[in-house]
């Protein structure tokens, strides 16, 4: 079974190709994390995993969503982890749930994708990002080969700096800097709720026509990538910066 969470599409693209390709159940985990319930999952096959990179970790929400859940039948368990760049030393973190839910842990995968966290970087141009999914597919066919023939995927190489990332940074950045606050919508929203609806922590309500953010924020762009007429902000470190949503996975691809 492959079992995903996802903010603006690039992890739902892998798991959807994983699944496609493996012939293999798909599970969202979004609807269990927004409503806080827990999952009863079993599988034959191999357990996949997929998900962003946070702060060079798994997010702490899906973490929490996996120690919490219950999955029965196979104990082998492959991670793939999506990222802008590297996923630092996450490694370290995953085996340690695995230990403790009791999974064969298979490997982690790394999967290059266009940027989407513009709080901080920048979306690559439509272009560009249409070439790294394509180059990102060779990556996902490589690792669906590995999980087809029972083997570990290769061993992610990390240094200190990976550590420093995956450790002290990211445990910064869940205190002092993933935050709503800064959040707004200009004048321009047109109060669809389409941020509120794929707001994946249930944080978002419209008061007034207008979207008002609560304190449970896990930073995933889902709203302000997701904004049909790109009315949200994040403080002033959005202004004039592309959005970015991964597109559907089609199986002609």
């Amino acid at each position: 079974m492959v079992i995903y969470f996802s903010g603006t599409g690039n992890s739902r693209y892998c798991a959807q190709m994983i699944a496609d390709k493996l012939g293999d159940s798909l599970t969202d985990a979004v609807p269990y994390i927004r409503e806080r319930r827990t999952a009863q999952l079993h599988s034959d096959k191999p357990w996949v995993f997929v998900a962003p990179t946070y702060g060079w970790q798994l997010p702490h929400v899906f973490v929490d969503f996996l120690r919490k859940s219950s999955f029965t039948g196979s104990r082998a368990a492959y991670f793939v982890m999506t990222c802008g760049s590297e996923i630092g030393c996450a490694q370290t973190g995953i085996m340690r749930l695995c230990r403790q839910k009791g999974f064969n842990w298979k490997g982690v995968l790394q999967v290059v994708m266009p940027e989407n966290y513009i709080v901080l970087f920048h979306a690559p141009e439509p272009a560009q990002a249409q070439k790294m999914i394509a180059e990102a597919r060779l990556c996902i066919e490589s690792g669906i080969q590995y999980i087809c023939r029972g083997e570990d995927f290769p061993p992610h190489k990390t240094g200190l700096l990976d550590k420093f990332k995956s450790g002290p940074v990211n445990t910064m950045l869940y205190r002092f800097f993933i935050k709503a606050k800064p959040f707004y919508a200009t004048d321009s929203c047109i109060g669809c709720g389409k941020c509120a609806a794929d707001c994946v922590l249930h944080n978002i309500q419209l008061v007034d026509g207008k979207p008002v953010w609560g304190k449970n924020c896990t930073h995933c762009m889902a709203c302000i990538c997701g904004c049909p007429v790109h009315a949200i902000e994040y403080g002033s470190s959005s202004r004039k910066k592309l959005r970015y949503q991964c597109p559907e996975y089609r199986q002609s691809q």
